[in-house]
């Protein structure tokens, strides 16, 4: 395994292992702080972490699945796991979400006091710090790796970080007689949960797919390989991404007399310019005489 497959491991197991350190903790925090105060959006708060737990756990295994080498009966590698991680997690947003709305309207119809906010303050203050720590890792592992996976987990906790900011407004708003309103964030909450799980199942979709990479990659690519010296054009360029490897497909266009060396010694410096840019990445490249190309 060479040094750019060492860091995508490295950063995806690290990240999937901290997501699961930070959620746990906070399940603990959170739960203790809703006995004590009884709050629905403390309550909607510690549910999404009891479902970011669950996720995390399935991000944890499907990162690791995904990372296998390729085997007989996987030929292209087993990345489409994060993918269907992503899917998974989704649903559990979308769960949490429908959780928090029916808890939400019972407590408006019935409302009731809540006790200890000081508790529920303190709580909520940590779980921002906590997920702020976790956001920054994230942060860091995508950068190194473009991992779908790390990005749909990164893309709930970013979510927590405006629910716990939320929480945190309805607990102050209690304090002065707004108790009500405890209810209408929670379901608030529960409303941005829905736009999250859309966002999280649409990309792991595409990338079951097989969508093409942007349009700014595809321009990058065949930027890339026009300006090897001896390639005359570039055509029939695919692309795909699965887990944290890119897939690259195009045809070169070379001088019919060109000798089969020489093409392919053309090829190889395409092939390794590509992967300078891309580290993660799995090059097919076909040669054509240019004449037949452009008759």
């Amino acid at each position: 395994m060479n040094n750019s497959n060492n860091d995508y491991s490295y950063w995806v197991r690290f990240a999937s292992s901290a997501a699961i350190v930070a959620a746990f903790s906070m399940i603990l925090v959170k739960g203790y702080a809703w006995l004590n105060t009884d709050s629905a959006s403390v309550l909607a708060s510690l549910t999404d972490s009891v479902f970011d737990v669950a996720a995390s756990i399935v991000n944890f295994f499907a990162v690791r699945y995904a990372l296998t080498p390729a085997d007989d009966d996987h030929r292209f590698g087993h990345g489409k796991a994060e993918s269907l991680a992503g899917l998974f997690q989704s649903a559990f947003i979308t769960g949490s979400a429908l959780l928090l709305i029916f808890h939400s309207v019972g407590r408006i119809s019935h409302p009731q006091n809540i006790d200890n906010i000081s508790l529920g303050l303190a709580a909520i203050y940590f779980s921002i710090f906590i997920t702020l720590l976790l956001v920054v890792i994230q942060t860091f592992a995508l950068k190194k790796t473009g991992s779908i996976a790390i990005k749909a987990d990164s893309l709930h906790y970013k979510g927590d970080l405006l629910m716990n900011v939320g929480v945190l407004f309805a607990l102050y708003l209690t304090q002065f007689g707004y108790s009500f309103l405890d209810s209408w964030i929670a379901i608030g909450i529960a409303l941005y949960l829905f736009y999250g799980a859309y966002e999280v199942g649409s990309e792991s979709v595409q990338s079951l797919m097989d969508k093409e990479l942007s349009n700014d990659d595809q321009q990058t690519i065949m930027s890339i390989a026009q300006n090897i010296p001896l390639v005359k054009g570039i055509h029939g360029v695919r692309t795909r991404q699965s887990g944290g490897t890119v897939f690259i497909q195009l045809h070169l266009e070379l001088e019919d007399d060109m000798s089969l060396l020489d093409a392919h010694d053309v090829s190889e410096k395409v092939e390794a310019a590509l992967e300078n840019a891309y580290p993660f990445s799995d090059i097919l490249i076909h040669l054509d005489p240019v004449s037949i190309v452009r008759k």
